[in-house]
């Protein structure tokens, strides 16, 4: 007896955690140092605050799906050791992503006074200094207790600069440029920190903000990017606030901390934590949906992606859309009417299958984390391949279903007619009985498209997809979009949530940044998949152009032959009132024409309502937008893989991981603008 396969599960759900950033002064800072035992006491009281709050909070996928909080800290003496020991003690996640290498690093914030102490600490081995030892101690005992992404891409100038600075005579010209190279790296540093956490905490006396990776003006970008700062003046740490726009900045003493200040931080728990869901009569509170679990019925916000049934290929019923664009695509040596139907490809078969070039090129990066490589895989690429079908199947449906709309509604109006110049008004009621039917068909695909909500949830999923496909990228290299930067659905936020909390679950790899891992990054990662992503959209903009116009010139034919049928019966009766035809045989002809009159018309129009509904051309010219931007992103990096290793800057490549982030962003926003408003419904 063979025994029936089970139903594919979907991949677990994002385990949710809130991220958390620190900023501050160092121990060296006369107000931090004065006020230290006040400022301690502030920053526990607001970790115990966010503590109760994310316990508080509803597990949208169960019990277990709530993971630790996880801290965010460059680990320099000072503010960051304090509140990277405070996370240490609730049981958080520490994660350091540092500017240089672990052991430069350890030198460079140990603060050693002496050339020999530098370079022992470079080295490896203790200092002779005991207080550059103990900062030094102090900084290596935290590290072994967190999860640490070095940007050691630039070592070796930064190195050179450091030792420099011990130099005698040429010593202050060369920290002035130590200066302002560490500075540059500690900004990248703290771009990531700001980029991986939902709201930020600073330690900061409010003075300056254009000091280059500063805490200032870390504080300040972290503003920029929409990310809240919870603001703790050394001065008054009692009198912390929190900071939601860079403009706040301007009036940090004349504002008041606020009494709701504690229910405005548990805010910000809850927005990190809570997905926003459909605004619709089956929605449940988050709350009640919690603790109930997921409903087949309504498929409710994040358990969409759980409850969807897989299907392992597309159902033929329902390819009436890509039908059009294989008869109307013009793809030459393609079978317009060839089978059409897709295989989805399922999530445990991804990683050797269309993913299998992401996986190696992880696996291939110089001092590749192994345990980063598999979160990818089975955090990513497995959720994204389910997304992917999940959404595949909703497009056929709910497109498919409002194409075969127009073309029963076109049928039931020739069809009810037909008996007209073809049989006698007798049998009138089976023309009518099929009008019927096919009426009745728009009805219930309407009423089931409605119901099932086919437009919203293959919205949502695709966008889920999205996100995911190019994400082991960014991930990669530690980058990421900021909170305040994902997009905001019309009716829901769920599926940037998910995604956003798939992507924080990987985290950081645990490597180190070099020359080579940003090469390696950058071509086999990066630009194959913006060379893929460019060709797939210049061959999309090509194909549904093609399909606009045929679509439009056949629309415009039925209605010329309209007006020819009509001209010609026009001509007909004119030759009868001159007598040159009989007026009985102009009758018989009549009931012809009058058919001709309504069904060209009729078919004209439903090809036109198809046009229209498709919206070929201006999805046409997305893609073409799309295509030329990541052609201009793979120009750059083209420019970039010809530089010496010595000029492979951690700064560029992620930049171009985020311009390339930008435009997948923008294009769903666009790709949204144009079917947002297209909702299935009876084509009138």
């Amino acid at each position: 007896m063979i025994t029936p396969s089970l139903p594919l599960a979907a991949p677990a759900s994002p385990r949710i955690r809130l991220s958390l950033g620190i900023t501050g002064h160092r121990a060296a800072h006369a107000g931090y140092t004065a006020n230290l035992a006040a400022i301690e006491v502030t920053v526990g009281r607001v970790l115990d605050v966010i503590a109760l709050a994310v316990a508080d909070e509803p597990v949208p996928f169960g019990a277990g799906s709530l993971a630790p909080v996880r801290m965010h800290s460059m680990l320099a003496d000072g503010a960051d050791q304090l509140v990277a020991r405070e996370a240490l003690k609730r049981g958080w996640d520490l994660v350091a992503p540092l500017p240089f290498g672990m052991e430069l690093n350890l030198a460079i914030n140990a603060a050693p006074r002496s050339a020999d102490d530098a370079l022992r600490l470079i080295q490896g081995d203790g200092a002779a200094d005991p207080e550059v030892l103990a900062r030094a101690g102090a900084i290596r005992g935290l590290c072994e207790q967190a999860q640490v992404f070095e940007l050691a891409d630039d070592d070796a100038d930064i190195e050179r600069l450091f030792l420099a600075t011990f130099a005698g005579a040429n010593a202050v010209t060369a920290h002035e440029v130590f200066a302002a190279d560490s500075s540059e790296r500690v900004a990248l540093a703290a771009r990531i920190v700001i980029e991986q956490s939902d709201f930020m905490i600073a330690i900061w006396d409010g003075a300056r903000t254009t000091f280059v990776g500063g805490t200032g003006h870390t504080i300040k970008r972290a503003l920029e990017h929409g990310a809240a700062v919870v603001w703790i003046d050394p001065a008054a740490p009692e009198d912390w606030q929190i900071l939601y726009a860079p403009e706040a900045l301007a009036s940090l003493r004349v504002s008041d901390p606020g009494a709701d200040r504690l229910e405005q931080l548990g805010a910000l728990v809850r927005q990190a934590l809570r997905p926003m869901e459909p605004n619709s009569k089956a929605n449940h509170s988050k709350s009640d949906h919690a603790k109930s679990g997921p409903s087949k019925g309504d498929h409710p916000g994040v358990q969409a992606l759980a409850v969807s049934r897989w299907r392992a290929t597309s159902n033929a019923s329902w390819h009436a859309y890509r039908r059009v664009e294989a008869l109307f695509g013009g793809v030459k040596g393609s079978n317009p009417f060839r089978s059409l139907r897709q295989t989805y490809e399922p999530p445990e078969a991804i990683q050797t299958g269309s993913g299998a070039g992401v996986m190696k090129a992880l696996t291939d990066l110089p001092g590749a984390d192994a345990s980063f490589d598999a979160k990818i895989g089975a955090g990513v690429l497995a959720r994204f391949a389910w997304a992917d079908g999940i959404s595949s199947s909703l497009s056929d449906t709910y497109r498919g279903g409002m194409m075969i709309n127009f073309f029963l509604s076109s049928f039931a109006i020739v069809g009810g007619m037909a008996y007209f110049p073809f049989a006698d008004s007798y049998v009138k009621w089976a023309f009518a009985l099929f009008e019927f039917v096919l009426l009745s068909l728009i009805l219930i695909i309407t009423w089931q498209g409605q119901k099932k909500r086919w437009h919203g949830r293959w919205f949502e999923t695709r966008r889920v997809a999205e996100y995911l496909r190019h994400a082991p990228l960014l991930l990669a290299l530690g980058a990421a979009r900021p909170p305040g930067r994902w997009p905001k659905g019309a009716e829901t936020s769920w599926p940037e949530w998910y995604a956003r909390h798939a992507l924080r679950e990987v985290g950081l790899p645990r490597t180190k940044v070099t020359a080579a891992y940003l090469r390696h990054a950058l071509q086999t990662l990066l630009d194959t998949h913006v060379t893929q992503q460019r060709d797939y959209h210049h061959g999309k903009a090509r194909r549904l152009t093609a399909v606009h116009h045929n679509l439009d010139a056949l629309s415009e034919w039925m209605f010329r032959l309209a007006v020819l049928s009509v001209a010609i019966y026009l001509c007909l009766q004119t030759t009868v009132w001159a007598g040159g035809l009989d007026k009985g045989t102009l009758k018989e002809m009549s009931k012809v024409f009058t058919f001709l009159g309504v069904m060209l018309p009729t078919f004209g129009g439903a090809i036109a309502g198809i046009r229209y509904f498709g919206d070929f051309e201006r999805f046409a010219a997305i893609s073409e937008v799309t295509s030329q931007k990541l052609d201009a992103v793979h120009a750059r990096i083209s420019l970039l893989l010809k530089a010496a290793d010595s000029e492979m800057d951690y700064g560029p490549v992620s930049e171009l991981a985020h311009a390339a982030d930008e435009i997948v962003v923008s294009e769903i926003e666009n790709w949204q603008a144009v079917f947002g408003g297209k909702h299935i419904t009876v084509p009138v």
